[in-house]
């Protein structure tokens, strides 16, 4: 057996160091390293029963045997890319209290109706797991559960009982009695994730792990965790509000960014079929700062409203805040504006929103913020069925979007009747009942605003 060796991981980075210092020298965060220890421990002691490693040819690799697992959930599944694929290791994180158990425990009992299942909780007793099931009104006559928290006795359940699903609730408390440290630490959770990923990929069971997530809204542990598994998730709970999102941050069988919307009930998680219904719940009366714009969350359109507040600046410097989206992008595009449309907001703050607590992670928003922004200096309201989708520049132009037409599409299904969008993304065929407005610099938007009621 090698001589143990010492070496402390950032739990920021997943960097390594020889020895411990106050500061990580490749993510700067100060305090983030943790002891491991390496080599001290035989690999036939972390083994299990499993397929021997065989080279193929790809082209000899049949793919059709691996299908996919449906979880019951239209938006999970648009999540996962169309389902659970057997031999994946699933992460999903999310604040506590953000629906996580519950929607997963809803699963079970769905898929355990076709196939076998086993969840196993380390943070709750058997008994508190039957009262959640019992007040959520779910046919758990099938799911098999456990209350275990050693991984070498979960792996043992999971090769006598074969179940093609495994929930791990959570990573966290997991702990393999093999490695040093306590559970929750860097090197039980790095090593139990990779325990669990070979498992998964040694019997053909999905396998989600659950995560906890740090008071800066990441994923706790190393970020070496990321990398080992398949797909992560992250379930968001916006303050005050009983709907959840989905986001898959990453995803090796679908479409990575991709967003699915859940309702939290008193029956459990229910799904949200159009989100746009949702997100644009928008007044009788429309108000200057406010305008509606489109992204392209994965695969599909959703419409959003965004709105801007501009005032005079109460002492000091400027002020720009933005929630939902880039704040250092939102300043950037202020300076477009002052410099190619002469609009001077050196004196005034300027904050920015998307309604309903989404975040606007592409360039589709650029100008449908800035119309906001100048919507609200000039207290001018726009009119309720005009949508405004577009990447901008910082020579001032107007650049195309990825899905032009499926975004317009989607804003007609909704009412909008007007249209502006980049010059590139106009459609070839007109919209009917709607007014397409190409524009391929900022200023020529601003003058279209200004031709409309």
């Amino acid at each position: 057996m090698a001589k143990p060796q010492t070496i402390y991981v950032c739990s920021a980075c997943g960097a390594e160091h020889v020895q411990w210092q106050g500061q990580c020298s490749a993510c700067s965060e100060w305090n983030s390293l943790s002891k491991l220890r390496i080599g001290a421990t035989p690999a036939t002691k972390l083994g299990f029963s499993g397929a021997e490693a065989q080279v193929r040819k790809l082209s000899e690799v049949e793919t059709e045997a691996a299908g996919r697992l449906p979880t019951g959930f239209g938006e999970l599944d648009r999540v996962l890319g169309g389902g659970l694929v057997p031999g994946s290791v699933v992460l999903i994180g999310g604040d506590p209290g953000a629906g996580k158990s519950t929607l997963l425990l809803q699963v079970c009992a769905g898929v355990a109706q076709q196939c076998p299942v086993l969840y196993v909780t380390g943070e709750e007793s058997l008994q508190q797991l039957a009262l959640r099931s019992e007040r959520l009104g779910l046919p758990a006559g099938n799911l098999e559960v456990a209350a275990e928290t050693r991984a070498e006795t979960i792996a043992g359940l999971i090769e006598e009982r074969k179940p093609s699903l495994v929930v791990l609730d959570s990573v966290q408390v997991m702990q393999l009695e093999s490695i040093d440290g306590m559970p929750g630490s860097v090197s039980q959770v790095r090593e139990t994730a990779a325990y669990f990923t070979r498992l998964a990929k040694g019997t053909g069971a999905a396998v989600v792990l659950v995560g906890h997530i740090t008071k800066e809204g990441n994923l706790a542990g190393p970020k070496v965790l990321e990398h080992m598994i398949d797909c992560f998730m992250m379930l968001d709970s916006p303050a005050g509000s009983r709907y959840r999102t989905l986001r898959g941050l990453k995803n090796r069988f679908g479409a990575v960014n991709e967003l699915g919307v859940f309702a939290m009930t008193g029956k459990g998680m229910r799904e949200v079929a159009n989100p746009s219904a949702i997100f644009l719940q928008r007044g009788e009366a429309q108000s200057p700062g406010s305008v509606a714009t489109v992204v392209w969350e994965g695969t599909r359109p959703i419409l959003v409203e965004l709105q801007a507040l501009v005032d005079d600046v109460q002492g000091g410097y400027p002020r720009r805040v933005a929630v939902g989206l880039d704040q250092q992008r939102l300043a950037m595009h202020l300076a477009v504006l002052h410099r190619h449309c002469g609009i001077q907001l050196a004196d005034q703050d300027v904050f920015a929103n998307v309604v309903g607590g989404v975040r606007i992670a592409e360039t589709g928003g650029d100008l449908a913020a800035l119309l906001a922004v100048l919507s609200s200096l000039r207290n001018r309201a726009l009119p309720k069925d005009l949508i405004v989708f577009g990447e901008l520049g910082l020579t001032g132009e107007v650049r195309p979007v990825a899905n032009g037409q499926e975004r317009l599409r989607e804003a007609r299904k909704h009412g909008f009747k007007t249209a502006i969008a980049p010059h590139a993304n106009q459609p070839r065929d007109p919209i009917k009942g709607m007014a397409v407005h190409g524009v391929k610099t900022l200023g020529a938007a601003l003058d279209v605003v200004a031709g409309l009621p």
